[in-house]
């Protein structure tokens, strides 16, 4: 089983997000916000984190970047999903250290897809 921690201030996204990965048998976590998804970090390390760009407080860039600076979560891969699809969010993301960029709304195959190409395949 690979685990994903997902990160998004929307309840009802995270939920949507969950009952697709568990269908794959994916181990989930989530976190609603930035400082919560650290302190996930601190004690589990998932396989990969998709993050929400659009979040108050700390939004997902700044988290992202802060995930690459430290050295126990620097090489997990991260997708950023995100209502914003222009190509300046998309290469923002990528430049954050994002592995994928998905825009929403993306279908329960597209995620398992990125998923897979980021290297977090369920067994």
């Amino acid at each position: 089983m690979k685990k994903v921690l997902v990160v998004d201030d929307h309840a009802d996204i995270r939920r949507l997000i969950r009952l697709t990965l568990d269908f794959e048998d994916f181990e989930v976590r989530e976190a609603a916000d930035g400082p919560q998804a650290l302190a996930v970090l601190d004690s589990w390390t998932p396989d990969a984190i998709l993050i929400d760009v659009m979040m108050p407080g700390m939004d997902g860039i700044t988290l992202c970047r802060t995930i690459r600076q430290q050295s126990h979560t620097q090489e997990i891969p991260v997708l950023f999903l995100s209502a914003r699809g222009h190509a300046k969010d998309t290469d923002e993301g990528l430049k954050a250290g994002a592995s994928a960029y998905l825009v929403k709304p993306f279908s329960p195959l597209q995620l398992i897809q990125e998923l897979s190409r980021a290297g977090a395949r369920a067994s």
